[in-house]
């Protein structure tokens, strides 16, 4: 199984990978990957041979600390606040901070002052004050030393246990220039002791405390900037926390009780009020609503929902009062899926972390043998200049970065899953966010993924003195009994005209060729050409208009009674609004697209070429879609899959990447890399958008990370001195390292700033939309304009109802949308009303409209 654990003491990709070897070794454990971003470890273990507490063992002997999995949790369920331990460290690290900076600005000012002409106190003056001089600054950098002591604590520690880390970097160099101090006391002690001024001179000048002080308090000051950064970096998944509900009102014995979220049961009626949000999820038994998704799937339109509709948690209740049946609760819950998988996503590391890792296992200690090699090379070169070996060797130390080599993959990756998720993409893990950006080939399944995978009519054609109500009449009265889908769509076309529908006696299935039936007394045939063969019922005229339909990728239906053809009507699974733009999408990308269907080659190629697919491949069968990925990939290609999930789950497995198309609490999780919580081809598109806005955020992360490394150590060490006569303060060093952790984060925070060219929230929709009746409703100069009304003095449902009832009544009102909680109502207009009418329309109900959008 796989665990998320917290781990603590992390300071640099040295630590994560020193973890990731330590729990490696465990017997029974598969794998584990440790981001230094968040603090998290994912392991995958086999449970019959180690448990958590084994794996925490592991981390613990290897010098961190770490918690077993679902402590939060547990916090949660007991009724307690699980510690915020992003805001406490942050807090310790600004109180650090803080007194820090107390000391550090008087000990510079006074070792600096007489470089800079600063006046300072007559006792620091003079050779004859020079122990009182350096003594001082001791003093004020023995509370930085202790402030910061967890530089130390950890970076010795770590040290002895041979796995050296960003700590022990900065624990040796503020060590080292903390006991040239000290053995600069001594020297000065006995030159003032045995009248030795030139000692005294010199080594009062030497003192390098103000070094070590500097180089903790800015290392601090950096990783603040860094943990705060990283804390911006979270917060998709602590947005989806907050999501969700803490309470729920549950039916119970006839009477409404409030209880804790976490008590609900799979079965339990839950009522939820205008302006709630849902607890659980669960199927709508009694009321109506209009309910908000956006925070699940990223849709700004409310969804309508009436009995038999599904709702999921945390989507909000707008409009009236609904109660529904949980069917999830808890773990299971569309929202908790959502978390776990951007959370394991966050914790997942991509292989182009992999050069970054291998390098980081060998950094520090090569660093320490460079700075070792470099004190020593500029002992010998200048006779035994010892202060100018140790600047040499401190500022290598100190100025070498495994923290930004550590952050450059995971921050972004956090950064992107987390924008993803915004946007109702649920990305399961870094490879895949990886892998997505690399694709030439995507393979679109038709049914459900490009069209609505809903049959609608599209034309009703009569013959003779037939009119269309009286085709649709008899069409629909003999498809009512026919559990076949297009038989539920001419019924429906039937229902949205409002026709009445008419008895059928002797109603008989034909299979593979239609229907038949009595209805008041005439004998009725409903099916395809075949059927009309058989009967000897010609087709004559209507042969051309019925192959004209075939072409378009529609099904013609034809309907006889007693004999004589009464007319055709043609049933389709229309395309959805946003799959045109979607593969023009793709195109713009660079990306060949190619429709998978096991549709007949007719249709597939109607479809196809409407929407501007580059090839289809038809009539293939379900086991046969993951042979036509495979045969994809031999090609060189590199391909994605889209598909529902679950009939194309052997293609989505096969595939590079496979993107699971679906509605909310119906997305086949396990099937997929990739989850699209909204049946909207567009939201592909911007997933691989996102993963190539990401892999070149990652890639700017890597490359200034390695050459910040490469360019700073050599001038640390002094490389270009010969050349230039630069060599680098252990100070400036110290400040460049901060900088380049923060600068990585940064870089990888300009994330949050990612819109997708393509955005599903402004389709292209078709000219014209069919209507059910053999007539397309033109959208060319239709009205439409919605206002929204700021309403006082609204307190319940029963206030909000009163206001939708009277702004319905208002001819030109074709919708009302109200929030309670936000004390307003959404008015969608298919005519001008004025902002006059409307408020006095509402306050004619009692209220007071105070603005109007």
């Amino acid at each position: 199984m796989k665990e998320t654990y917290h781990v603590t003491g992390m300071t640099c990709t040295a630590c994560s990978s020193h973890v990731e070897k330590a729990v490696g070794k465990v017997a029974g454990v598969r794998s584990v990957s440790v981001n230094l971003m968040t603090g998290s470890m994912l392991v995958d273990y086999d449970q019959t041979a180690v448990t958590p507490a084994d794996i925490v063992k592991a981390v613990v002997d290897a010098g961190y600390g770490a918690s077993l999995p679902g402590a939060a949790k547990t916090a949660r369920r007991e009724g307690t606040q699980p510690p915020d331990t992003l805001g406490e460290e942050l807090r310790q690290m600004k109180l650090r901070l803080i007194l820090s900076f107390c000391f550090l600005i008087p000990l510079f000012y006074l070792s600096m002052g007489h470089m800079m002409g600063w006046p300072l106190p007559a006792i620091f003056h003079g050779r004859e004050n020079a122990m009182l001089f350096a003594l001082t600054q001791f003093l004020l950098v023995l509370p930085i030393l202790y402030i910061n002591d967890k530089y130390y604590k950890v970076g010795f520690k770590t040290l002895w246990k041979r796995a050296p880390n960003m700590d022990s970097l900065i624990a040796l160099g503020s060590a080292a220039a903390v006991l040239y101090g000290v053995a600069a006391l001594y020297q000065i002690a006995w030159g003032l002791g045995h009248g030795d001024a030139a000692r005294v001179e010199k080594w009062s000048m030497d003192l390098y405390l103000e070094s070590a002080g500097m180089i903790l308090t800015l290392i601090t000051l950096g990783k603040f900037l860094e943990t705060r950064s990283k804390g911006k970096t979270g917060q998709a998944i602590s947005r989806l926390m907050d999501l969700s509900p803490k309470t729920a009102t549950v039916l119970r014995n006839g009477a409404e009780v409030e209880v804790p979220v976490e008590e609900v049961a799979v079965g339990e009626r839950i009522v939820v009020k205008p302006g709630g949000r849902v607890p659980v999820d669960g199927v709508v038994v009694e009321g109506w609503s209009s309910v908000d998704e956006s925070a699940l799937t990223g849709e700004s339109i409310p969804v309508e929902k009436a009995p038999g509709a599904k709702v999921a948690a945390a989507s909000i209740n707008q409009s009236g009062t609904f109660t529904f049946e949980a069917t999830r609760v808890g773990e299971d819950t569309t929202l908790s899926q959502m978390i776990r998988l951007v959370e394991e996503a966050s914790a997942s590391k991509a292989p182009i972390a992999k050069l970054a890792d291998r390098v980081a296992g060998v950094f520090v200690p090569v660093v320490i043998g460079i700075a070792l090699v470099t004190a020593l090379v500029w002992l010998a070169v200048t006779g035994g200049d010892i202060a100018r070996a140790l600047t040499a060797g401190v500022a290598v130390l100190v100025i070498s970065c495994p923290c930004a080599l550590g952050l450059a993959t995971p921050v972004a990756i956090m950064v992107g899953t987390g924008k993803g998720a915004e946007h109702g993409i649920l990305i399961k893990s870094a490879q895949a966010l990886e892998t997505l950006h690399a694709i030439d080939t995507v393979v679109l399944d038709k049914t459900g993924t490009l069209t609505q995978g809903k049959p609608r009519v599209t034309e009703v054609l009569p013959l003779g003195d037939t009119t269309e109500e009286e085709l649709l009449c008899v069409a629909a009265s003999l498809e009512k009994p026919s559990e076949h889908p297009l038989s539920s769509a001419i019924v429906s076309a039937a229902q949205e005209r409002e026709i009445p529908l008419a008895p059928v006696s002797g109603f008989a299935a034909l299979h593979g060729k239609g229907i038949r039936g009595e209805i008041q007394g005439g004998q009725f045939l409903a099916g395809n050409a075949a059927l009309l063969a058989d009967e000897g019922i010609s087709l004559g005229n209507a042969a051309g208009q019925a192959e004209e339909l075939a072409a378009q990728g529609k099904t013609p239906l034809f309907f006889a009674r007693d004999g004589e053809l009464l007319g055709i009507i043609a049933v389709a699974d229309l395309p959805k609004p946003t799959s045109a733009a979607a593969v023009e999408g793709f195109h713009a990308l660079g990306i060949r697209v190619v429709m998978l269907t096991g549709d007949n080659a007719r249709t597939a190629q109607a479809v196809g070429r409407s929407l501007g697919v580059d090839e289809i491949i038809a009539e293939v069968l379900p086991q046969d879609k993951e042979r036509q990925v495979a045969a994809l990939q031999s090609q060189g290609r590199k391909v994605a899959m889209v598909g529902d999930g679950i009939n194309d789950a052997p293609a989505l497995a096969r595939a590079d990447v496979g993107l699971a198309i679906g509605a909310g609490t119906d997305v086949a999780i396990e099937s997929a890399d990739i989850v699209l919580m909204k049946s909207d081809l567009l939201d592909a598109v911007t997933a691989v958008e996102l993963s190539k806005s990401v892999i070149r955020n990652i890639k700017q992360n890597l490359f200034w990370a390695f050459i910040y490394n490469i360019i700073g150590i050599p001038l640390a060490a002094g490389v270009w001195y010969p050349l230039f006569h630069i060599m680098l303060n252990p100070m400036f060093a110290s400040a460049a390292m901060s900088m380049s952790s923060v600068c990585v984060v940064s870089n990888a925070l300009r994330l949050r700033l990612f819109k997708p060219r393509f955005s599903p929230s402004a389709p292209s929709a078709p000219a014209d939309t069919p209507c059910g009746c053999g007539e397309p409703i033109s959208t060319k100069g239709v009205f439409s304009m919605t206002k929204k009304l700021t309403i006082e003095g609204m307190m319940c449902s029963h206030c909000t109802g009163r206001v939708e009832k009277a702004l319905s009544a208002l001819e030109g009102v074709s919708s009302v949308v109200m929030d309670l909680e936000g004390k307003s109502a959404t008015v969608t207009l298919s005519a001008d009303v004025s902002d006059a009418l409307l408020t006095q329309t509402v306050t004619d109900a009692g209220y007071e409209v105070t603005a109007i959008q």
